[in-house]
């Protein structure tokens, strides 16, 4: 797959090639940027806009086979020379501002990650020593498509305002979607941990928020979205120090956590209709029922064969009770851990023994 370059290279890039015009008075329309993974990349400079005194351009970001939002972003930077000898760097329009605690920069500053800063302070300082410059420069790094794609992202659930991160470890965009998203999973619950909730709700998407919500009334600020990946962030709120979470989901997704299925994805399992069979079998259904059971292709179908057969609620029972089991083991000691499982039709459909008490402890801790 096709590997592409980070906002942070693009900053980078884009504050080298307006420093090189500032100080040389002359345009630059590629650029070369050493990136931390080792790779130098060949950059084409837009939206330039020179002055005497401060010149501003634009580098577009390629995220290669990488879905990501800010494909083909323009990250800009504008520079010009200050008082002092030092290099300031700022966010403009369109880059997030830091709300919250827990999060890789202090509360105030711009949304611009430690690598990326790190990137573009080398790359100013080299044409400062290029040119033989002793003047202080300002950096501002702007993106301006940033505020409508932050509506795409996790950036204001994790305390990011105004815009979108400028980001990257290594410079180098992999194609690893997954890893992106349980590390913004692991942020967003480190973000309410260091709210001072030590008790939230984990729901795998828009279904679990919604039915928090809009039917259970819950205060969906304390809900972290997990998507498939429960079982890592499960050992995410263990890593954390959580003391509690309780997982709020359609029944077609957490039923796959009664046969220890932790990555939902159907690429990794799709046992739902093995779980409903063979519980409804030890509820005591015929052979017809089973086979049914077995051959529908929503859960929707599975529950009302069941709930036709009388049997729904003996199931859920059982299928709780091995959700139960299996999200306890996952937990450990350390963490409490509890489940509500629903449909959009018949509503809650079971809970775990422990979810009362623990969501009990995250209303207790609401502000």
């Amino acid at each position: 797959m096709r590997t592409g370059y980070t906002t942070g290279s693009c900053a980078a890039a884009a504050a080298k090639a307006a420093v090189c015009m500032l100080l040389s008075q002359e345009a630059v329309h590629h650029v070369s940027l050493m990136t931390p993974k080792g790779v130098r990349l060949y950059l084409d400079v837009e939206d330039i806009e020179a002055g005497r005194d401060s010149v501003s351009c634009g580098v577009r970001k390629d995220s290669g086979d990488d879905p990501d939002v800010t494909d083909g972003v323009l990250v800009c930077a504008r520079v010009s020379r200050c008082r002092g000898d030092a290099i300031s760097l700022d966010g403009g329009t369109g880059v997030g501002r830091i709300t919250k605690n827990g999060l890789e920069q202090p509360v105030g500053t711009a949304a611009i990650n430690k690598v990326p800063r790190r990137m573009i302070i080398e790359a100013v300082e080299e044409q400062r020593k290029k040119f033989g410059c002793t003047d202080g420069i300002a950096v501002v790094i702007s993106v301006p498509d940033g505020e409508e794609l932050a509506k795409k992202t996790f950036n204001s659930r994790l305390g990011i305002k105004g815009g979108i991160s400028v980001l990257g470890t290594s410079g180098i965009v992999e194609p690893m979607s997954e890893k992106a998203l349980t590390d913004t999973i692991y942020l967003e619950m480190k973000v309410l941990k260091e709210s001072g909730h030590e008790w939230c709700y984990v729901v795998p998407g828009n279904y679990g928020s919604d039915f928090l919500t809009g039917t259970l009334g819950y205060d969906g600020g304390l809900a972290v979205k997990c998507s498939n990946y429960i079982g890592e962030t499960i050992d995410d709120a263990v890593r954390i120090g959580m003391k509690g979470i309780l997982l709020v989901g359609h029944i077609g997704k957490l039923v796959k956590l009664a046969a220890g299925v932790m990555n939902t994805h159907s690429r990794q399992a799709d046992c739902r209709m093995e779980v409903f069979a063979a519980h409804a079998a030890l509820a005591g259904a015929g052979r017809d029922t089973v086979q049914m059971l077995m051959e529908c292709v929503t859960t929707s179908e599975a529950v009302d064969i069941l709930k036709g057969n009388g049997l729904l609620w003996p199931v859920m029972q059982t299928v709780m009770d091995r959700i139960d089991y299996h999200i306890r083991q996952r937990a450990g000691k350390k963490l409490a851990v509890g489940a509500v499982v629903f449909s959009m039709e018949e509503g809650i459909l079971g809970s775990t023994p422990s979810a009362a008490k623990v969501l009990d402890q995250i209303r207790k801790g609401i502000r």
